[in-house]
């Protein structure tokens, strides 16, 4: 952001409750960007064994749990069983919370859910592949780069 979305003045790095934000240079406007973190619903989903995608987008061969963003007036439970339907066709029955965590680089907090789904895997064109792994591969499970997927899957083992 280069502009204030009040008064259109230029938004200037500076000092606000002990940490440098943009907030906006004209001195009758008081707009701060605050920067908050995203909410993003994350879900280790079971559907006989736990389903691992692999994101479209992504380097061949990196898995993951399903992902999305919570909308405008949307829990983070029914966001994760919408995810799960949507990305790979799937009704989810029951979400259990693992816990949430922070992902500074991408600015987001993680909302992370266990998944119980049933019916017949129909990804959509988010999903280039999904693996079904079991409880004893997942605790094993070489998630790569992703290592903040691995903390998640080791709570939910734990507490499982």
């Amino acid at each position: 952001m280069k502009y204030c979305p009040f008064c259109r003045s230029d938004l200037e790095s500076r000092p606000v409750d002990g940490v440098v934000r943009l907030a906006c240079s004209s001195v009758q406007c008081q707009f701060v960007s605050w920067n908050n973190p995203i909410p993003v619903v994350a879900g280790l989903v079971r559907n006989e064994a736990s389903t691992s995608g692999e994101n479209a987008t992504w380097p061949e061969g990196m898995f993951s749990m399903i992902t999305g963003f919570l909308e405008q007036g949307e829990s983070p439970e029914s966001a994760i069983l919408r995810e799960t339907e949507e990305e790979l066709g799937l009704k989810g029955s029951a979400c259990k919370f693992i816990g949430h965590y922070p992902h500074p680089r991408f600015n987001q907090l993680i909302i992370a859910y266990a998944v119980e789904a049933h019916g017949q895997v129909k990804l959509n064109d988010e999903i280039a592949e999904v693996r079904r792994v079991s409880p004893e591969q997942l605790a094993t499970y070489d998630f790569g780069r992703l290592g903040l997927i691995r903390t998640i899957v080791s709570h939910w083992l734990e507490s499982a």
